[in-house]
């Protein structure tokens, strides 16, 4: 018999690993609420039409298609199977997708609801997305987004109130972190200075991938596109910029002194980091002209995060995307956001043992079933644990106690409560610290306050 597998690039998740990765959920989704954002959630799947042509080709070519149901092939005729069209054989046989992010279907989500809506829309979602990308360490086809998006504003306060969730998220979780800052009207004025202002996305889509390849492979890929050597070397000072935000920027304005769109990018960076610095930001903030995040809907602020201590890739990102609602009937709807990647996050705290002990447990005490009459005992009393919010569980049979405490250790539970014949008669309990092994006869508002001191922890 054929051993049982799961498809490459996804992931099953043990109770602990759950615990977690519920750590992190909790932790985000707690801080989004402080600023006000309501959470939605959209279907895993829309329709092709919602999510074609968003991405650009590269990320169209990533999109996991799902077989239309019964006779997929009765629209196909024998011809075209024979021609192997594929893009008009996908077309006939698919009409839905898997989402590929989570800022395609809120669009999508906004146009269709918007009249039960008040704007500015400011919302998050925490759901699972899906690409059909090479799998490699800190990629995986299957992984959560933790979105933060506001439409219907475009006040640059939105930006700088994003820079602000990030720094308290990435503080909270104990990452230390760098957050990049670009500008998509910035990159547009870099295009049309070297005089290709029409492949403003193969330019992004190349620079975008600096930090992989290296600048001599993007150079490479930029020739490949077609950019002639002249508008490559163009490009070098400036994909080499160095020193502050502010000398970048002095930088930048003596550049683009007769092109309005780039003028408008920079001042755009300046006030967001002014916002920055009255909000006190501490994450933090690079200006970084090689940041592009090669998707084809941003048109203002683009924003990365990565961690200062692990090499991985981005663990947080986003931008403004003014036009996006437009593409569904819905035009002058300015909406900017960020996606936090759930799974790198997770790696990441992995890789510096940075989770909380209580990250990594569900109960807090286990009762031992010593027979009948001590369960009954003990049952009165979890009921009241539970009662006072403590997770408590029994075990289930009156095993030898060696396994009861196995079982204990396996789950990482800190401490065991015992209450035999004697505990009974005396109406209390033996509570055991599993960490130190302190053992202790307790009675139950003494217990009590111990596990609660616990849990505060």
């Amino acid at each position: 018999m054929q051993k049982p597998s799961i498809p490459k690039g996804t992931r099953d998740f043990t109770p602990t690993e759950m615990v977690r990765r519920n750590y992190i959920f909790d932790t985000i989704k707690t801080i989004f609420q402080k600023f006000g954002f309501q959470p939605i959630e959209t279907p895993a799947m829309e329709n092709l039409s919602t999510l074609l042509g968003k991405y650009g080709d590269e990320g169209d070519k990533l999109l996991f298609r799902i077989l239309n149901s019964g006779d997929f092939l009765e629209e196909v005729a024998g011809q075209e199977l024979t021609s192997r069209n594929l893009s008009r054989i996908a077309a006939k046989i698919s009409e839905k997708g898997l989402r590929y992010d989570l800022t395609v279907p809120f669009a999508r989500f906004v146009v269709q609801h918007q009249s039960e809506i008040s704007f500015p829309f400011k919302r998050y979602q925490i759901q699972p997305v899906w690409r059909a990308d090479r799998p490699q360490k800190g990629r995986y086809r299957e992984f959560y987004q933790c979105d933060v998006d506001v439409v219907g504003s475009p006040s640059l306060l939105n930006e700088a109130e994003l820079l602000q969730i990030i720094a308290e998220v990435f503080q909270t979780l104990n990452i230390r972190v760098t957050v990049k800052l670009n500008n998509r009207k910035i990159l547009s004025a870099l295009a049309n200075i070297i005089g290709y202002g029409n492949r403003i996305t193969d330019i992004t889509m190349a620079i975008d991938k600096l930090d992989k390849m290296g600048i001599e492979k993007v150079n490479d890929e930029l020739f490949s596109k077609g950019l002639s050597l002249k508008a490559i070397e163009a490009l070098q000072p400036v994909l080499q910029l160095e020193g502050t935000n502010h000398e970048k920027l002095n930088r930048l304005e003596q550049m683009f002194e007769n092109n309005i769109v780039g003028n408008v990018g920079v001042d755009e960076i300046r006030k967001i980091l002014a916002y920055a610095d009255v909000m006190n930001i501490t994450a933090p903030i690079e200006l970084d002209l090689t940041l592009a995040r090669g998707l084809n809907y941003y048109t203002g602020a683009i924003i990365e995060v990565k961690s200062i201590d692990v090499q991985i890739g981005s663990i947080c990102g986003g931008g403004r995307y003014d036009n996006l609602t437009g593409i569904f009937g819905l035009p002058g709807v300015s909406g900017v956001g960020i996606s936090f990647g759930a799974d790198r996050i997770c790696d990441v705290l992995d890789h510096l043992d940075a989770f909380p002990l209580h990250a990594a447990q569900t109960t807090t005490v286990m009762f031992i079933n010593f027979g009948l009459s001590e369960e009954k005992y003990a049952l009165q009393l979890l009921s009241q644990l539970r009662e006072s919010g403590i997770n408590a569980e029994i075990y289930p049979e009156a095993s030898k106690l060696k396994k009861q405490m196995a079982y204990a250790n396996s789950k990482m539970i800190p401490y065991v409560a015992m209450a035999g014949q004697n505990e009974m008669n005396e109406g209390r309990i033996s509570l055991k610290n599993m960490t130190t092994g302190e053992q202790t006869t307790v009675t139950m508002e003494e217990m009590l306050k111990i596990l609660q001191n616990r849990s505060c922890q």
